[in-house]
């Protein structure tokens, strides 16, 4: 395996490989929240310029706001001097950082012997995750989207983080190297031989050459400083349209 970016070295990660992560309101200096992050996390957020967070509670990326819609718009990131935190300037979409529907993770403040509610909840999680409000409101932190989508989580930070690689050692960083029309032409033999696969009906090989096919346009989306999530909120946003409507759309534009 090709060695990581230097700038990835400089981070002090724990036994676990995670990193303390606090994200700052760009604007007023507000803490807004506090998360964990791991290699492939901190390469994905500098890739894409949205927070990407390591959930423990289920062990997976978690793009922040890929469920609610409230990402995290990236301004800055800086380390501390033993580089074993980091401080994320961010622009908050929707004003809603915790799950709770709170500006802030931290509203509780201490007073009189207790812990108090000091902000108010600026939306209903109900009318935040719907069906799924009970399960944000008992988790830890905001997780996102199902485990299906785990693997091409994993693939799109690790593609990520090896762009900056030797291109004599990764196929990945070659590939990049090459620039956008060696992976369309990549994307284009690969589907011709998913076609192939398909007419021969083997399902195993039908299966591999899919996941070629996944493979390379996943690294198409990084190398245009997209994100799988992009294509998710693409799909969501077609949800119940119909595709003659969806197509004539857009035509019209």
């Amino acid at each position: 395996m090709s060695a990581a970016p230097d700038w990835l070295d400089a981070i002090q990660w724990d036994a676990a490989g995670l990193v303390p992560v606090i994200a700052q309101e760009a604007a007023s200096g507000k803490i807004l929240m506090f998360a964990w992050m791991n290699r492939e996390a901190l390469a994905r957020t500098v890739a894409t310029g949205e927070a990407v967070y390591w959930s423990r509670s289920r062990g997976r990326l978690w793009h922040k706001g890929e469920e609610s819609g409230h990402v995290q718009e990236v301004r800055d990131i800086r380390i501390d001097c033993d580089g074993d935190a980091v401080l994320l300037s961010i622009e908050q979409t929707g004003g809603i950082a915790c799950h709770t529907g709170r500006q802030s993770c931290f509203y509780r403040r201490y007073a009189d012997g207790g812990w108090q509610d000091a902000e108010p909840v600026l939306k209903d999680p109900k009318d935040i995750y719907g069906k799924h409000a009970g399960e944000r409101m008992s988790a830890t932190t905001d997780t996102g989207t199902n485990a299906d989508g785990d693997i091409l989580d994993r693939l799109s930070a690790t593609l990520a983080a090896r762009r900056g690689d030797d291109p004599e050692t990764s196929y990945t960083a070659k590939l990049f190297a090459k620039g956008p029309d060696a992976i369309l032409k990549k994307i284009g033999e690969e589907a011709a031989e998913l076609i192939m696969a398909s007419k021969d009906g083997e399902k195993v090989d039908i299966v591999h050459e899919a996941a070629d096919v996944l493979f390379h346009t996943l690294a198409l989306l990084v190398f245009h400083g997209l994100s799988i999530d992009d294509v998710r909120r693409e799909l969501a946003r077609r949800e119940g349209v119909s595709g003659i409507e969806e197509k004539k759309a857009r035509q019209a534009k």
